[in-house]
């Protein structure tokens, strides 16, 4: 039965591009279907197949998420974590892994002695002798040097943690390729089932979000919070540059896209999407 429901899935028109649009021939098989004497029971399967195909791919995606991060969690917790905290607290001097922490650690430790001195201006602090002041001093770079170490021993662990989950990940696309067959399958009814305006709407999204007017600043915070992850340094001239460059070639294989596939499947699709970014 699972064999017989995976086949039909595979024969969906849906992943099939041909010299007619898609919703002109969809319209001649629903027309062909009504007048079949045993439409009724050709129903009846389609929805079983429908309902395994819809069941097995939710079940495929929620595995599909949960383990790799399951298994991050994990080794990040009980193998790397004790390991990468071992060798850290053996060489006590590391504490920053490039010169962006150090730049922000500074900075932090520039704005607290500001900070200080203004309290200390306006009598907000009291018996403020140098001695009050290089005491807080003290204290505040020695926390500021736990952070920082902490933020470096979990950079390193988050590469590795990151490194198994990927790992993982392929993995399970290549052991499960049945299933991911079908989630692809799934995915496409559902994309191209949509009306021409809803897929307008959201192919105008996706630009706007990734390749718009306002996307740099997006990219901007992506890329910053992906180098501070990986404890990378945080190099404006790469970011300005990334920022420059990739969303160009996003937008260029996008139009692509439209041009190849998405014209040949769904004209009125394009034709809608033009018509509201216009």
């Amino acid at each position: 039965m699972k064999y017989w429901n995976l086949k039909k899935i595979n024969q969906s028109p849906v992943d099939k591009v041909g010299i007619i649009p898609r919703s002109i021939s969809k319209l001649f098989d629903k027309f062909k279907k009504e007048l079949d004497p045993n439409a009724e029971v050709e129903a009846l399967e389609d929805f079983k197949v429908a309902r395994y195909q819809t069941l097995t791919s939710v079940k495929y995606v929620i595995f599909l998420l949960i383990m790799p991060i399951l298994i991050n969690q994990i080794s990040k917790s009980l193998l790397f974590g004790p390991f990468i905290n071992y060798l850290w607290n053996r060489n006590q001097q590391s504490i920053f892994l490039n010169h962006s922490q150090e730049e922000r650690a500074f900075a932090e430790l520039q704005r607290f002695e500001e900070k200080l001195h203004f309290e200390i201006l306006i009598g907000k602090v009291n018996n403020a002798s140098q001695k009050t002041i290089n005491h807080r001093m003290t204290n505040k770079a020695l926390e500021l040097a736990q952070e920082y170490a902490n933020e470096s021993s979990c950079a390193v662990k988050n590469i590795l943690a990151d490194l198994l989950s990927c790992t993982v990940f392929v993995s399970i696309l290549i052991t499960n390729k049945r299933q991911f067959s079908i989630l692809k399958s799934f995915i496409n009814e559902l994309i191209y089932g949509l009306s021409d305006t809803a897929k307008a709407f959201l192919i105008i999204l996706f630009t706007d979000m990734f390749v718009g007017f306002h996307s740099p600043h997006g990219w901007e915070v992506i890329i910053e919070v992906i180098l501070r992850h990986f404890g990378l340094p945080e190099s404006r001239d790469f970011i300005f540059l990334f920022i420059s460059t990739f969303p160009v070639i996003l937008d260029t294989i996008f139009k692509y896209w439209i041009f190849r596939y998405l014209n040949k499947i769904s004209p009125s699709a394009v034709a809608t999407y033009h018509n509201m970014n216009e």
